[in-house]
Protein backbone atom coordinates (compact mmCIF):
# COMPACT_ATOMS: atom_id res chain seq x y z
CA UNK A 1 0.00 0.00 0.00
CA UNK A 2 1.49 3.29 -1.17
CA UNK A 3 0.11 6.39 0.53
CA UNK A 4 0.07 9.71 -1.31
CA UNK A 5 0.63 11.28 2.09
CA UNK A 6 0.37 14.99 1.12
CA UNK A 7 -2.93 14.29 -0.64
CA UNK A 8 -4.21 12.50 2.46
CA UNK A 9 -3.13 15.05 5.05
CA UNK A 10 -4.59 17.90 2.99
CA UNK A 11 -7.85 15.96 2.83
CA UNK A 12 -7.70 15.34 6.59
CA UNK A 13 -7.01 19.02 7.24
CA UNK A 14 -10.11 20.12 5.35
CA UNK A 15 -12.24 17.22 6.59
CA UNK A 16 -11.62 17.54 10.33
CA UNK A 17 -12.45 20.83 12.12
CA UNK A 18 -9.55 23.05 13.17
CA UNK A 19 -11.18 23.19 16.58
CA UNK A 20 -9.56 19.78 17.18
CA UNK A 21 -6.43 20.87 19.03
CA UNK A 22 -3.60 19.64 21.21
CA UNK A 23 -3.57 20.41 24.97
CA UNK A 24 -1.68 23.64 24.26
CA UNK A 25 -4.19 24.77 21.62
CA UNK A 26 -2.32 23.85 18.43
CA UNK A 27 -4.62 22.50 15.68
CA UNK A 28 -3.96 18.78 15.11
CA UNK A 29 -6.89 18.05 12.79
CA UNK A 30 -4.62 16.89 9.95
CA UNK A 31 -2.57 14.67 12.26
CA UNK A 32 -5.58 13.00 13.85
CA UNK A 33 -7.42 12.71 10.55
CA UNK A 34 -4.47 11.06 8.82
CA UNK A 35 -3.99 8.53 11.62
CA UNK A 36 -7.65 7.55 11.43
CA UNK A 37 -7.37 7.27 7.65
CA UNK A 38 -4.43 4.87 7.96
CA UNK A 39 -6.30 2.82 10.56
CA UNK A 40 -9.30 2.52 8.24
CA UNK A 41 -7.13 1.59 5.26
CA UNK A 42 -5.22 -1.08 7.16
CA UNK A 43 -8.40 -2.53 8.64
CA UNK A 44 -10.17 -2.68 5.26
CA UNK A 45 -7.30 -3.77 3.02
CA UNK A 46 -4.76 -5.56 5.28
CA UNK A 47 -1.57 -4.60 3.43
CA UNK A 48 1.58 -6.58 4.23
CA UNK A 49 3.72 -3.55 3.41
CA UNK A 50 3.04 0.17 3.56
CA UNK A 51 4.94 3.30 2.53
CA UNK A 52 3.98 6.86 3.44
CA UNK A 53 5.33 8.64 0.35
CA UNK A 54 6.27 12.28 0.86
CA UNK A 55 7.05 15.39 -1.19
CA UNK A 56 10.73 16.11 -0.62
CA UNK A 57 10.28 18.61 -3.46
CA UNK A 58 6.73 19.62 -4.31
CA UNK A 59 7.79 21.40 -7.54
CA UNK A 60 10.88 19.62 -8.91
CA UNK A 61 13.31 21.59 -11.03
CA UNK A 62 13.24 19.10 -13.90
CA UNK A 63 9.50 19.69 -14.32
CA UNK A 64 9.75 23.48 -14.00
CA UNK A 65 12.60 23.55 -16.53
CA UNK A 66 10.36 21.74 -19.03
CA UNK A 67 7.20 23.76 -18.33
CA UNK A 68 7.77 26.92 -16.23
CA UNK A 69 4.05 27.23 -15.45
CA UNK A 70 4.09 23.91 -13.57
CA UNK A 71 2.35 24.59 -10.24
CA UNK A 72 3.44 28.24 -10.52
CA UNK A 73 0.03 29.44 -9.32
CA UNK A 74 0.57 27.58 -6.03
CA UNK A 75 3.85 29.27 -5.13
CA UNK A 76 3.66 31.37 -1.97
CA UNK A 77 7.14 32.90 -2.17
CA UNK A 78 10.49 31.63 -3.43
CA UNK A 79 10.12 27.87 -3.68
CA UNK A 80 7.54 27.56 -0.90
CA UNK A 81 4.12 26.06 -1.57
CA UNK A 82 0.96 27.79 -0.46
CA UNK A 83 -0.04 25.80 2.61
CA UNK A 84 -2.59 26.93 5.23
CA UNK A 85 -0.86 28.48 8.24
CA UNK A 86 -2.43 25.96 10.59
CA UNK A 87 -1.47 22.96 8.43
CA UNK A 88 2.23 23.68 7.95
CA UNK A 89 3.20 23.08 11.63
CA UNK A 90 1.34 19.76 11.59
CA UNK A 91 3.47 18.19 8.84
CA UNK A 92 6.57 17.71 11.06
CA UNK A 93 4.32 16.21 13.73
CA UNK A 94 2.92 13.76 11.17
CA UNK A 95 6.47 12.79 10.22
CA UNK A 96 7.50 12.27 13.85
CA UNK A 97 4.46 10.16 14.63
CA UNK A 98 4.91 7.96 11.54
CA UNK A 99 8.56 7.43 12.46
CA UNK A 100 7.74 6.50 16.05
CA UNK A 101 5.07 4.09 14.79
CA UNK A 102 7.51 2.45 12.40
CA UNK A 103 5.50 3.26 9.27
CA UNK A 104 8.05 3.67 6.47
CA UNK A 105 8.18 7.32 5.42
CA UNK A 106 9.99 7.97 2.15
CA UNK A 107 10.73 11.23 0.40
CA UNK A 108 13.66 11.75 -1.97
CA UNK A 109 15.33 15.10 -2.70
CA UNK A 110 14.30 16.48 -6.09
CA UNK A 111 11.15 14.38 -6.39
CA UNK A 112 7.47 14.49 -5.51
CA UNK A 113 5.55 11.84 -3.61
CA UNK A 114 4.06 10.77 -6.97
CA UNK A 115 7.54 9.83 -8.20
CA UNK A 116 8.28 7.78 -5.08
CA UNK A 117 4.95 6.02 -5.59
CA UNK A 118 5.74 5.36 -9.24
CA UNK A 119 9.12 3.86 -8.39
CA UNK A 120 7.73 1.52 -5.74
CA UNK A 121 4.74 0.56 -7.88
CA UNK A 122 6.81 -0.36 -10.93
CA UNK A 123 9.36 -2.32 -8.88
CA UNK A 124 6.78 -4.22 -6.82
CA UNK A 125 6.51 -7.95 -7.39
CA UNK A 126 3.09 -8.27 -5.76
CA UNK A 127 -0.25 -6.47 -5.86
CA UNK A 128 -0.17 -2.71 -5.21
CA UNK A 129 -2.78 -0.30 -3.87
CA UNK A 130 -2.10 3.43 -4.31
CA UNK A 131 -4.17 5.62 -1.99
CA UNK A 132 -4.57 9.09 -3.48
CA UNK A 133 -6.87 11.96 -4.31
CA UNK A 134 -4.74 12.79 -7.38
CA UNK A 135 -5.89 11.54 -10.79
CA UNK A 136 -2.32 11.81 -12.13
CA UNK A 137 -1.58 8.49 -10.46
CA UNK A 138 -4.21 6.74 -12.58
CA UNK A 139 -1.36 6.36 -15.10
CA UNK A 140 0.05 3.58 -12.89
CA UNK A 141 -2.97 1.27 -12.91
CA UNK A 142 -2.04 -2.10 -14.34
CA UNK A 143 -4.39 -5.08 -14.23
CA UNK A 144 -1.56 -7.55 -14.84
CA UNK A 145 0.45 -6.67 -11.72
CA UNK A 146 -2.20 -5.83 -10.41
CA UNK A 147 -1.79 -2.18 -9.45
CA UNK A 148 -4.86 -0.09 -8.73
CA UNK A 149 -5.63 3.30 -7.25
CA UNK A 150 -7.88 3.72 -4.23
CA UNK A 151 -9.28 7.15 -5.09
CA UNK A 152 -10.40 9.24 -2.12
CA UNK A 153 -12.77 11.58 -3.97
CA UNK A 154 -15.79 10.12 -2.09
CA UNK A 155 -14.01 9.73 1.23
CA UNK A 156 -11.71 7.21 2.84
CA UNK A 157 -14.59 4.93 3.84
CA UNK A 158 -16.06 4.96 0.35
CA UNK A 159 -13.01 4.63 -1.88
CA UNK A 160 -13.37 4.50 -5.65
CA UNK A 161 -11.44 1.50 -6.95
CA UNK A 162 -9.60 2.59 -10.09
CA UNK A 163 -8.38 -0.15 -12.43
CA UNK A 164 -8.01 -0.29 -16.19
CA UNK A 165 -11.73 -0.91 -16.67
CA UNK A 166 -12.54 2.22 -14.65
CA UNK A 167 -10.15 4.32 -16.77
CA UNK A 168 -11.66 2.97 -20.01
CA UNK A 169 -15.21 3.62 -18.85
CA UNK A 170 -14.56 7.03 -17.27
CA UNK A 171 -12.34 8.56 -19.94
CA UNK A 172 -12.90 6.46 -23.05
CA UNK A 173 -9.21 5.62 -23.44
CA UNK A 174 -7.04 2.49 -23.16
CA UNK A 175 -6.66 1.51 -19.54
CA UNK A 176 -2.99 2.46 -19.24
CA UNK A 177 -3.10 5.62 -21.34
CA UNK A 178 -4.02 8.20 -18.71
CA UNK A 179 -0.69 10.08 -18.85
CA UNK A 180 -0.93 10.60 -22.63
CA UNK A 181 -4.56 11.67 -22.30
CA UNK A 182 -3.69 14.15 -19.53
CA UNK A 183 -0.82 15.57 -21.58
CA UNK A 184 -3.17 16.45 -24.43
CA UNK A 185 -6.01 17.70 -22.25
CA UNK A 186 -3.85 19.60 -19.76
CA UNK A 187 -4.48 20.14 -16.08
CA UNK A 188 -5.09 23.69 -14.81
CA UNK A 189 -4.68 22.53 -11.20
CA UNK A 190 -1.02 21.76 -11.98
CA UNK A 191 -0.44 24.62 -14.40
CA UNK A 192 -0.25 22.31 -17.42
CA UNK A 193 -1.68 24.10 -20.46
CA UNK A 194 -2.46 21.10 -22.65
CA UNK A 195 -3.08 21.57 -26.36
CA UNK A 196 -5.20 24.64 -27.04
CA UNK A 197 -8.59 23.61 -28.37
CA UNK A 198 -8.20 19.93 -27.44
CA UNK A 199 -10.67 18.95 -24.74
CA UNK A 200 -11.48 15.66 -23.06
CA UNK A 201 -13.44 14.14 -25.95
CA UNK A 202 -10.92 14.99 -28.65
CA UNK A 203 -8.00 13.92 -26.46
CA UNK A 204 -9.72 10.59 -25.80
CA UNK A 205 -10.49 10.10 -29.49
CA UNK A 206 -6.88 10.79 -30.46
CA UNK A 207 -5.36 8.46 -27.88
CA UNK A 208 -7.86 5.73 -28.74
CA UNK A 209 -7.18 6.12 -32.46
CA UNK A 210 -3.39 6.17 -32.27
CA UNK A 211 -2.84 4.17 -29.08
CA UNK A 212 -0.18 6.42 -27.57
CA UNK A 213 1.15 9.95 -27.68
CA UNK A 214 4.35 8.81 -29.39
CA UNK A 215 2.37 7.12 -32.17
CA UNK A 216 0.19 10.22 -32.52
CA UNK A 217 3.27 12.45 -32.90
CA UNK A 218 4.75 10.09 -35.47
CA UNK A 219 1.52 10.36 -37.50
CA UNK A 220 1.58 14.13 -37.09
CA UNK A 221 5.13 14.29 -38.42
CA UNK A 222 4.21 12.10 -41.40
CA UNK A 223 2.06 14.98 -42.63
CA UNK A 224 -1.15 13.12 -43.36
CA UNK A 225 -4.57 14.07 -42.02
CA UNK A 226 -5.92 10.52 -41.70
CA UNK A 227 -7.22 9.68 -38.25
CA UNK A 228 -7.25 13.26 -36.98
CA UNK A 229 -10.60 14.82 -36.04
CA UNK A 230 -11.46 17.98 -37.95
CA UNK A 231 -9.13 20.81 -37.01
CA UNK A 232 -7.15 18.70 -34.54
CA UNK A 233 -4.10 18.28 -36.75
CA UNK A 234 -3.41 22.02 -36.93
CA UNK A 235 -3.93 22.43 -33.20
CA UNK A 236 -1.48 19.63 -32.46
CA UNK A 237 1.07 21.02 -34.91
CA UNK A 238 0.87 24.41 -33.20
CA UNK A 239 1.55 22.73 -29.85
CA UNK A 240 4.43 20.55 -31.10
CA UNK A 241 7.02 22.15 -28.80
CA UNK A 242 4.77 21.62 -25.78
CA UNK A 243 4.16 18.00 -26.73
CA UNK A 244 7.91 17.36 -26.85
CA UNK A 245 8.51 18.39 -23.23
CA UNK A 246 5.18 17.71 -21.51
CA UNK A 247 5.55 13.93 -21.08
CA UNK A 248 8.56 14.46 -18.79
CA UNK A 249 6.31 16.60 -16.59
CA UNK A 250 3.15 14.50 -16.65
CA UNK A 251 4.69 11.05 -16.29
CA UNK A 252 5.73 10.05 -12.79
CA UNK A 253 9.33 8.96 -12.42
CA UNK A 254 10.04 5.23 -12.21
CA UNK A 255 13.69 5.41 -11.19
CA UNK A 256 13.82 7.46 -7.99
CA UNK A 257 16.74 6.39 -5.75
CA UNK A 258 14.53 5.32 -2.86
CA UNK A 259 16.38 4.33 0.33
CA UNK A 260 16.62 0.75 1.50
CA UNK A 261 14.10 0.79 4.34
CA UNK A 262 11.86 -1.80 5.92
CA UNK A 263 8.37 -1.25 4.54
CA UNK A 264 6.71 -4.09 6.45
CA UNK A 265 3.51 -3.02 8.16
CA UNK A 266 4.52 -2.66 11.81
CA UNK A 267 2.72 -4.81 14.37
CA UNK A 268 4.00 -2.65 17.24
CA UNK A 269 5.56 0.82 17.52
CA UNK A 270 9.21 1.22 16.61
CA UNK A 271 9.75 3.74 19.44
CA UNK A 272 7.02 3.29 22.08
CA UNK A 273 8.43 5.89 24.48
CA UNK A 274 8.61 8.55 21.79
CA UNK A 275 5.10 7.68 20.65
CA UNK A 276 3.75 8.10 24.19
CA UNK A 277 5.46 11.49 24.47
CA UNK A 278 4.02 12.64 21.15
CA UNK A 279 0.58 11.36 22.08
CA UNK A 280 0.61 13.29 25.36
CA UNK A 281 1.99 16.47 23.80
CA UNK A 282 -0.48 16.61 20.92
CA UNK A 283 -3.50 14.84 22.41
CA UNK A 284 -3.44 11.86 20.04
CA UNK A 285 -4.58 9.08 22.40
CA UNK A 286 -7.79 8.34 20.50
CA UNK A 287 -6.51 8.01 16.91
CA UNK A 288 -3.25 6.35 18.00
CA UNK A 289 -5.17 3.85 20.10
CA UNK A 290 -7.39 3.00 17.14
CA UNK A 291 -4.43 2.62 14.78
CA UNK A 292 -2.35 0.55 17.21
CA UNK A 293 -5.30 -1.78 17.78
CA UNK A 294 -5.59 -2.38 14.03
CA UNK A 295 -1.83 -2.91 13.65
CA UNK A 296 -1.74 -5.38 16.53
Amino acid sequence: MLLDTPSLYFRAFYGVPESVTSPDGMPVNAVRGLLDMIATLVRQHSPAQIVACMDADWRPEFRVAAIPSYKAHRVASGDEEQVPDTLAPQVPVIEEVLDALGVARVGVAGYEADDVIGTYAIAATSAVDIVTGDRDLFQLVDDEKPCRALYTVRGIRNLQIVDEAFVREKYGIPGRAYADFATLRGDPSDGLPGVAGIGDKTAAALITRFGSLSALLAALDDGGAEGFPAGARNKLAAARDYLEVAPAVVRVAHDVPVPDVDITLPAAPRDPERLVALSEKYGLDGPLGRLLAVLA
